[in-house]
C-alpha cells in the first residue's frame, strides 16, 4: 500500500482551541470527570466532593447496590423509537433526572451554581439549590431558566428558616426540599484530616497545593469571595466560618411537627429527603407531602445506612404508585437509572457525579455529563426492549433480578 492510499482511511480531528470544551470531550463516563477533576482541584477540595462519613463504607455501599442487580433483558422489540421524557411533580423533564442540591459549589468552580442551572436549564432537567449555596436564592432565579428547587435545612433560628422558605417561594422556586437527616453534621473524616473550611484555612501545605493548580485559583481572583450567600453577614459571629456558622444551626430538635407548617407555607410540593423507611415515607404521605427522596446523603451523614436503592422497593410497596419517590446516592450511570426505575423509583438524583464534572470544564463538563447518562439511558432501555419511561417502570419487577450476595 502506498502512502497515498492511505489518504481515504484517515480523518484527521480539528485541534480543540478551548480547554473547557477538550476536558468535556475527553471525559466518557463519570469515572473520566472524576480523574480530571482529581487534577484540577487542590486535595482538600476534591476531599471535600469525594469522601464520606467515618469508615465511608455507606458510601462504598450505594454503588455496590446498583451492582447487585442485573438486568433481564426482553429481544425482539421494536425500540426504533425511545423516549426518555417524564413528568416530574407536574412538570415535564427530558428525562427522569434531577441534580441534587450540593453546598459550597463555588468551590469547586468559579461560575458555581450558576453553571450548573444552565447545563440543567438546557438539558430540560430539574436542579435543586442548597441552602448552603454559595449564590443567593434570588439571584439565581433571576439569571437561570431552570426548573429550580430549593432545599431547607430547618435550623435552630426558626426566623432565618421561614424567611428562605419565603425568599425562594417569592423568587419562583417550583419545589421545596426539606433535607430531614442532619440532625447533626456526619464525621466526615477527610475533611477533619486536611483542615477544609469555607473560606479556605490557608496552611503552608495548602498554598504550596494551590501553586500547583492555577487554573483552579487564578478564576476566584476576578469573582466575588466565596461566601455563605443564603445567610445575612450580621449573624455570623465575627471571624466564624460558614460551615461552623451551619453546624452551630444544625437543630437536633427538628420533629414531624416542624414540617407541616413549612410546607403549608410553601405554595408548590414539597418533598422530604432523607428518608430510608417505609413508615416514615407514610407519614410524609399522610401528612399531603408531595413525596420523599430516599437518600442517605450520599454516604456523609449516617455511615453503614440501608442504600436508598435497597430501601426502594419497600417504600414503593407501602406508599403506592401515586406517591412520587426520588432516589440518590451511589448514581453514576444511565443503566443506574433506568435501574431505579424499573424498582419503582419516579426518578433519579445526582450531586457528586456533576460536581466532578463542573470542576472538570464548568457548565460544559455538567452538560456533557448530562448528556452521556441521557445516551446511557436510551440504549439501556433499548437493549431492554422497552420505549418509554412508563413502560420501563410498568416492566421493571420482569427485567430486573437481584445478584445472590455472599
Amino acid at each position: 500500500m502506498r502512502l497515498s492510499d492511505l489518504g481515504p482511511l484517515i480523518r484527521l480531528r480539528r485541534p480543540e482551541p478551548d480547554a473547557r470544551r477538550r476536558n468535556a470531550r475527553s471525559c466518557h463516563n463519570v469515572t473520566d470527570f472524576r480523574a480530571l477533576a482529581r487534577r484540577r482541584l487542590p486535595r482538600a477540595v476534591f476531599d471535600y466532593i469525594d469522601g464520606g462519613a467515618d469508615r465511608e463504607s455507606g458510601m462504598a455501599a450505594n454503588s455496590a447496590a446498583f451492582e447487585r442487580h442485573e438486568l433481564l433483558p426482553r429481544v425482539l422489540r421494536d425500540v426504533s423509537r425511545v423516549s426518555t421524557s417524564t413528568t416530574l411533580l407536574g412538570a415535564p423533564a427530558r428525562m427522569p433526572l434531577g441534580l441534587a442540591p450540593t453546598g459550597f459549589t463555588r468551590m469547586f468552580h468559579h461560575e458555581g451554581e450558576h453553571a450548573v442551572a444552565r447545563a440543567a436549564a438546557a438539558a430540560d432537567v430539574p436542579y435543586a439549590l442548597s441552602t448552603m449555596g454559595t449564590v443567593c436564592v434570588e439571584d439565581l432565579a433571576a439569571h437561570e431558566d431552570a426548573d429550580l428547587w430549593f432545599q431547607l435545612y430547618i435550623w435552630r433560628d426558626r426566623g432565618l428558616t421561614t424567611d428562605l422558605v419565603d425568599r425562594a417561594a417569592e423568587a419562583g422556586y417550583r419545589v421545596l426540599v426539606i433535607t430531614v437527616d442532619t440532625p447533626v453534621t456526619g464525621m466526615r473524616e477527610r475533611d477533619l484530616r486536611s483542615g477544609f473550611t469555607i473560606p479556605p484555612t490557608m496552611g503552608p501545605a495548602t498554598l504550596v497545593d494551590l501553586a500547583r493548580r492555577p487554573g483552579w485559583w487564578l478564576p476566584f481572583l476576578a469573582s466575588e469571595p466565596i461566601t455563605f450567600a443564603n445567610v445575612p453577614p450580621h449573624l455570623l459571629r465575627g471571624t466564624e466560618s460558614a460551615m461552623a456558622f451551619a453546624a452551630r444551626q444544625f437543630d437536633p430538635s427538628v420533629t414531624w411537627e416542624d414540617i407541616a407548617p413549612i410546607a403549608a407555607r410553601w405554595p408548590g410540593p414539597v418533598l422530604l429527603k432523607g428518608v430510608l423507611r417505609s413508615d416514615d415515607a407514610l407519614r410524609a404521605r399522610d401528612m399531603g407531602l408531595a413525596g420523599v427522596v430516599l437518600s442517605n446523603h450520599g454516604g456523609r451523614q449516617l455511615d453503614r445506612t440501608v442504600t436508598p436503592l435497597d430501601a426502594l422497593p419497600g417504600v414503593r410497596a407501602a406508599v403506592g404508585p401515586a406517591f412520587t419517590v426520588l432516589v440518590d446516592s451511589g448514581v453514576r450511570h444511565g443503566s443506574d437509572v433506568a435501574l431505579a426505575i424499573a424498582l419503582g423509583a419516579d426518578a433519579a438524583l445526582i450531586g457528586r457525579p456533576y460536581l466532578y464534572a463542573l470542576a472538570a470544564a464548568g457548565d460544559l463538563g455538567v452538560a456533557r455529563l448530562i448528556a452521556l447518562l441521557e445516551g446511557q439511558l436510551r440504549r439501556t432501555m433499548q437493549l431492554l426492549g422497552v420505549t418509554s419511561v412508563e413502560e420501563l417502570r410498568r416492566h421493571g419487577g420482569e427485567l430486573v433480578s437481584s445478584r445472590p450476595t455472599d
